[in-house]
């Protein structure tokens, strides 16, 4: 395969891994928490001018997450939680801790409040928050104190971290990350409600679409460039 080959094959998989981004986009788009994802690529033009057209070579760089704040509705349910502002609630799964935006909480038997996945939220202190089995109407206020019929029992933890790059998506609306999360300011909590995701449906779909033309295109140029390879080994055979 020759320079354009490549170059258009290196378009071609570029695009594929973006189409991937963008349907997983649209899967998610009525996941509670869920926040879009992105690719970052950085292209070189190369003119073809016996095709008289120019193909760029897409190298991916980094993928990045849209902090853009999702809609929140109201639910009613004393464990939802909708984070108002910047920030993240900590969860522990599995011995490890991570950052989300979910709030869709349930009670376990043991009294821990945890997402559906079972990764249990944890206090300001990173301890798991416990609800006694006898507790009776939950009030969670707009600074994160959890109540028990007029009686305080944690403070819910919302975090912050200053770079959005250094968040690694984990697995669906949970994520990591190498540096130390801060306390978030200026961010209160929504007892009874939830944020929703912040996919546009409209603008996905024509996302997907003007990547899927170029995809196509790519794929079009790639069939024209192994026959063109294949027209002329056959007729350096037949020069022999």
């Amino acid at each position: 395969m020759d320079l354009p080959g490549y170059v258009a094959l290196s378009r071609v998989t570029g695009l594929d891994r973006e189409l991937s981004v963008i349907a997983n986009n649209i899967a998610n788009m009525s996941t509670a928490g869920f926040r879009r994802e992105d690719l970052v690529s950085s292209e070189a033009a190369t003119h073809l001018p016996q095709e008289g057209t120019t193909i760029a070579m897409s190298t991916l760089r980094a993928r990045y997450t849209d902090e853009a704040q999702g809609s929140v509705e109201r639910t009613g349910r004393a464990l939802d939680l909708a984070i108002d502002g910047a920030g993240y609630f900590q969860v522990a799964l599995d011995g490890e801790q991570f950052l989300t935006r979910a709030g869709n909480f349930s009670r376990t038997l043991d009294g821990g409040m945890v997402l559906p996945s079972g990764a249990a939220l944890l206090d300001a202190g990173g301890a798991p928050v416990l609800i006694p089995p006898d507790a009776g109407e939950i009030a969670i206020a707009p600074d994160g104190t959890l109540s028990a019929d007029g009686a305080p029992l944690a403070q819910i933890g919302v975090w912050q971290v200053a770079d959005g790059a250094a968040l690694t998506r984990r697995d669906g609306v949970i994520f990591t990350t190498d540096v130390a999360p801060e306390p978030a300011l200026g961010t209160r909590l929504l007892q009874g409600a939830l944020e929703g995701s912040n996919v546009s449906p409209v603008t996905e779909m024509a996302r997907m679409i003007e990547v899927q033309r170029a995809y196509e295109q790519g794929q079009s140029f790639l069939s024209s460039e192994d026959e063109r390879i294949r027209a002329a080994i056959r007729a350096l055979g037949e020069a022999r």
